[in-house]
């Protein structure tokens, strides 16, 4: 069951339950609301009849008939107008040691009702949770995150996005002026999509590509050419992606697309602006770790342990190398 269903089936719950709480509020029989003097009056008039007596309340029936003088003028007319016969009512229980004596005497039936309790404390266990839990959910949406888990719990995933060759829908006809760079990655296209050729002849690919030229080059237009052509999974980020302000979270990022490459394998990996992340080690002026040099290092170990024969290429596009 997809999300939407998920989502539909709560819906309709809650609102079953809602409309179910409604139905019992608007429907229900009106119950009228004794002070315990007036409840004590009645009972010596013999006006109350089948009494429940529970731990922290009082209900029975009320006869409509012959209440003046017992309650006030406001009070008769109310329960006149409402209907005849007997009618509910509900006071509050009070310590009265007098009450079952007084019962008694009036010849009032009577019995203990022994409350369930264990509904409402369910529910005061269960409404709190379900509250905390919506607010957990919403936060986390809003803070974003891969796979709807949130931001900081999602903060090592790779922002890197996915294109399949129907997305991109580049080719090298659609790049021109740069035919020397197109003729070296002919090569690149055909191990993608025929790896075993080179693979049976001991053939290895490059594992990396560097397109390197001033702004407005075509070099991001040609890597999406080359995915195009090789109707390959492209996997397409900045430099700057890599970093953030927490220490680590860099080099986790360059794990998880590295995985992800390999799991969508044949594909190619891009980077664009390689300087914000690849420049030379060391030349933090500051001193100390750079979490950038730790990003770096964790780049280098992944493409150090690459096989190339998984089908991976690496692609990185720059204006200023070193």
């Amino acid at each position: 069951m997809d999300k939407k269903h998920v989502a539909s089936v709560w819906y309709f719950l809650a609102a079953f339950l809602i409309l179910t709480a409604l139905q019992d509020y608007v429907f229900a029989p009106h119950v009228e609301t004794l002070s315990y003097g007036e409840f004590k009056t009645l009972v010596e008039k013999g006006k109350v009849s089948d009494l429940a007596i529970g731990a922290k309340f009082i209900t029975g029936r009320l006869k409509r008939d012959g209440l003046e003088g017992l309650l006030p003028k406001a009070r008769i007319e109310a329960l006149t107008k409402s209907g005849t016969g007997e009618q509910q009512f509900m006071t509050v229980k009070v310590d009265d040691p007098t009450l079952v004596q007084d019962l008694r005497q009036a010849n009032v039936n009577f019995r203990g009702e022994v409350t369930s309790t264990w509904l409402p404390t369910l529910l005061s266990w269960l409404l709190p949770m379900g509250l905390f839990f919506l607010i957990w959910r919403f936060a986390l949406k809003k803070m974003g995150g891969a796979g709807g888990l949130g931001g900081l719990m999602a903060i090592g995933k790779s922002k890197a996005k996915v294109y399949v060759q129907k997305d991109t829908g580049v080719s090298f006809s659609d790049v021109a002026g740069i035919d020397e760079a197109k003729v070296e990655l002919v090569e690149v296209v055909e191990f993608l999509k025929t790896p075993e050729r080179f693979q049976r002849l001991g053939g290895k690919i490059p594992k990396g590509v560097l397109l390197v030229g001033v702004p407005g080059t075509g070099k991001t237009l040609l890597a999406k050419a080359v995915a195009g052509e090789a109707k390959v999974p492209f996997f397409s980020l900045s430099g700057s992606d890599f970093v953030e302000m927490f220490v680590g979270v860099g080099a986790a990022r360059v794990r998880d697309l590295f995985t992800q490459a390999v799991q969508h394998a044949p594909s190619i990996i891009f980077i664009d602006e390689l300087d914000a992340l690849g420049k030379a080690r060391g030349m933090n002026p500051l001193g100390g770790h750079d979490e950038r040099e730790q990003t770096l290092n964790q780049l280098l170990v992944e493409m150090d342990g690459f096989d190339s024969n998984n089908g991976v290429i690496i692609m990185a596009a720059t204006n200023r190398p070193e």
